[in-house]
């Protein structure tokens, strides 16, 4: 199959007139996924300053002017929101779009029912495919999948769980092609599902121009003008007095920061530290351990072989997969072992190949505490997926599926990359960095958590950090409340 690739960038995405990629100082950008109409010059002065046109930037800055607007304590044009290129240039365009609340880290399951609940008000113009979710395990694994059912039972986010035969008739009730050997528990959510990169992208820009957010993109935040502060409000203490940018400096009163693979620099703009001493739950204490860490994802897509689909039993559209079978090995044709364990997640994606198709993925690779940026996802060498991963993909599919045998010939050749800045346990910090600077560091987990931009919204609406978003402060660090357990093989815990 051949499918147009103007200007020879294999990272092409045909979304309506999306520009090819630019060179900033001899650097290759990703351009917005969206036309830009509209855009507003940077103005000298904002009550709220958006940093960062991805999920969380682009969801706060709707969330905020919608509330303001709807409180009448102020308007949507209250709100600047910043991008150095546009909607969906860094981590948002290029996810694999999963929304999902299989997390073994119980607080997260409360911020994936309010972000659900975003997603379902408005499911077109976010692109929203409420198709499910199903979650497989070894035997090995039950005690945590009962664990996870009743935390997302607790949180108000219900879902099924079936083990032993019940498991392997439910995934046959599902595909009755599946191959059900080792897949001993089953979790189904049924409010999940998946959703267009792209599409999410553009209905939260038209929400943005519709609500009056002033929408800055073209321009780039190189920096904070920060004030001693009081103290007591932030992780670094100070507050910002304005953002510099390549435009010029913007007074403001309030920033947020949803910056994705570039939250460090950030981070560190603000005053927040680079190395820290760790606390976890069983009194472990890591010292000097590096505030972020890098990894790099493995992911890639697949066309559907002439006459094969990825539909139910029903003719429905499936629900996304995730299987993680730590002890089951993947052979290559060759016989060699490519990897000791099956750990694939898999979509229907015709939006994003181009064609009848899935994208997916397996667990991303280290890379370390520090990591070349930019250029950044699929136009970096650095950063490409492993020669191995069509093959183990392919290979997954096939070891699950007899419709998806022989999948090799079909995998989309094509530039698949992309980094995250992870935190120290792996799990997202929503807190203040500076007295009036609140950081969404989504450690990667970003796009499925469309709610934490509402949140952050009311909570600077209010005045009162919301419910959801307490476990996740940077004082856990320091407190004995660390995420995890320090042992786990993926950092999407």
């Amino acid at each position: 199959m051949n499918f147009p690739n103007l200007g020879g960038q294999n990272q092409w995405y045909p979304f309506m007139d999306r520009p090819l990629p630019e060179q900033v100082d001899g650097v290759m950008q990703n351009p917005a996924v969206v036309p830009l109409h509209n855009v507003d010059p940077l103005p000298a002065s904002a009550t709220y300053v958006v940093v960062g046109a991805g999920i969380h930037g682009m969801s706060t800055a709707y969330h905020l002017a919608m509330a303001l607007e709807k409180s009448g304590k102020g308007k949507g044009s209250d709100v600047v929101l910043i991008d150095k290129q546009g909607p969906g240039a860094g981590a948002t365009g290029l996810a694999c779009g999963c929304v999902r609340n299989l997390y073994m880290t119980g607080p997260l399951h409360s911020i994936l029912r309010a972000s659900v609940e975003v997603w379902e008000s408005d499911p077109v113009n976010f692109g929203f495919q409420q198709v499910g979710y199903v979650s497989i395990g070894e035997e090995n694994q039950t005690e945590d999948y009962i664990k996870l059912n009743q935390s997302q039972i607790d949180s108000g986010y219900p879902s099924d769980l079936y083990t032993g035969d019940d498991a392997h008739r439910f995934l046959t009730s599902l595909w009755p092609d599946f191959k059900t050997d080792k897949c001993d528990v089953v979790l189904h959510e049924h409010r999940s599902g998946y959703a267009g990169t792209h599409m999410v992208m553009w209905g939260l820009d038209q929400k943005c121009r519709q609500w009056g957010v002033q929408r800055v993109y073209g321009v780039e935040v190189t920096g904070y003008e920060m004030s001693s502060g009081s103290g007591g409000g932030g992780v670094g203490g100070g507050s910002v007095t304005g953002v510099a940018t390549s435009a010029g400096t913007i007074k403001c009163d309030q920033v947020v920061v949803g910056a994705g693979a570039w939250t460090p620099r950030h981070w560190e703009w603000l005053g927040g530290p680079n190395v820290l001493d760790i606390v976890y739950p069983d009194s472990h204490v890591a010292n000097d351990h590096a505030m972020w860490t890098y990894w790099r994802l493995l992911e890639g897509e697949v066309w559907m072989p002439p006459g094969v689909d990825y539909r139910t039993a029903d003719g429905k559209d499936a629900p996304v997969l995730h299987v993680e079978l730590m002890n089951t090995p993947v052979y290559g044709d060759d016989g060699e072992m490519i990897q000791d364990h099956v750990y694939t997640y898999t979509r229907y994606a015709a939006e994003r190949v181009g064609a009848p198709g899935l994208q997916g993925g397996t667990i991303p690779i280290p890379i370390g505490d520090s990591a070349q940026v930019e250029p950044y996802g699929h136009l970096s060498d650095a950063y490409q997926a492993d020669d191995w991963f069509p093959e183990y993909y392919c290979k997954t599919l096939g070891m699950l599926f007899k419709r998806f045998e022989n999948l090799e010939p079909y995998f989309k050749e094509r530039r698949n990359g992309g980094i995250g800045a992870f935190t120290p346990d792996n799990v997202p910090i929503f807190d203040h960095v500076a007295d009036n600077a609140f950081v969404i560091a989504d450690s990667n987990h970003g796009f499925k958590m469309i709610g934490v931009g509402k949140l952050t919204a009311n909570m600077l609406v209010d005045g009162t950090k919301p419910w959801e978003l307490e476990p996740f402060n940077f004082a856990r660090f320091a407190d004995g409340t660390t995420f995890g357990d320090r042992n786990s093989n993926c950092p999407w815990v």
